[in-house]
């Protein structure tokens, strides 16, 4: 009985958290350089969907529809899956000091970008290589991992530790034979990292890579408090300790790897807010989960 009371007020919590970021995200698509009424974002938006409404300016609309959406929705979408990368992380190798970058994806798609900034410049071809880099970054860990690991979790982390430091030297190298005027600078505003230039299409693409992933891992996420547990016990348990490993990285990584190729690297995300929602809601991963993609919108727009 009062398991389930439990079960239902971090239920009504996580509903309660939906309906705040909701609230903000309508609230942030007002207020601006350039502020818009609600009544006129209520109306460009069923506008979007109805062609029987009254006129709208269309300044206003494109100021909606092209630039303050596509990056509120970029924003939870980048929020959520760097935050729920950390958390996925963080029960594998048991340490709350984990983040996303661990096994080097980050810094793999950070050379990516920087490199393709120098030879070319595009954007796809930016993200691509991004992309490109910072799965093949993990894929050398695993492999790493799979010869000399033995399936201790410690090797993995030093795999992690020596491919991040190879492609952070090799970040360095490029920014050193960039040209100082053009490229370096915008090398070096990509690793900072930003959601300003974001347009649509990316902000669809993104979703249609990270949320397959994340409806992905919400299923599994029951079995993450196994992986908590000592490897043998997991066993006992019928849980294939590998596979599942496997799978989770996989899955964080792919999320990970797609938010930094279009934003850059934000590393905080993936850290500090698995944290603030396991205050909130407890050690349970049937519940951190959702609460963490939730949780990163109303850090972030408060």
């Amino acid at each position: 009985m009062n398991h389930e009371f439990f079960l239902r007020k971090k239920n009504c919590a996580l509903l309660v958290l939906l309906l705040l970021l909701g609230t903000m995200m309508f609230l942030l698509l007002c207020v601006g350089r350039y502020p818009v009424s609600p009544k006129d974002v209520y109306r460009i938006i069923i506008q979007f969907f109805s062609e029987e409404t009254p006129e709208i300016s269309v300044f206003e609309s494109n100021v909606i529809l092209n630039i303050r959406i596509p990056r509120i929705m970029m924003a939870v979408l980048v929020g959520a899956a760097l935050s729920v990368s950390g958390t996925i992380y963080q029960a594998l190798f048991g340490n709350p000091l984990v983040s996303p970058d661990i096994l080097g994806v980050s810094s793999g798609a950070g050379f990516g970008a920087a490199f393709a900034i120098l030879i070319s410049g595009k954007t796809a071809v930016v993200q691509s290589s991004a992309l490109f880099f910072g799965i093949f970054a993990v894929a050398a860990v695993l492999n790493v991992f799979r010869i000399k690991g033995r399936g201790e979790l410690y090797i993995l982390v030093l795999s992690g530790i020596i491919v991040r430091s190879l492609f952070d030297a090799l970040v360095s190298f490029v920014k050193y034979t960039a040209d100082p005027e053009e490229k370096l600078p915008t090398i070096t505003m990509w690793l900072m990292g930003s959601l300003a230039n974001v347009s649509r299409q990316e902000m669809l693409t993104c979703a249609f890579i990270v949320m397959p992933c994340l409806v992905f891992v919400m299923k599994l996420r029951w079995k993450l408090n196994v992986l908590s547990l000592d490897a043998d016990e997991a066993r006992s348990l019928g849980i294939n300790v590998r596979n599942l490993r496997l799978i989770m990285i996989l899955s964080a990584t792919l999320m990970t790897a797609v938010t930094v190729s279009v934003c850059g690297i934000i590393g905080w995300i993936g850290l500090v807010v698995p944290h603030a929602a396991r205050l909130l809601f407890g050690k349970d991963h049937r519940i951190v989960l959702p609460a963490q993609a939730l949780c990163w919108g109303v850090f972030t727009f408060c």
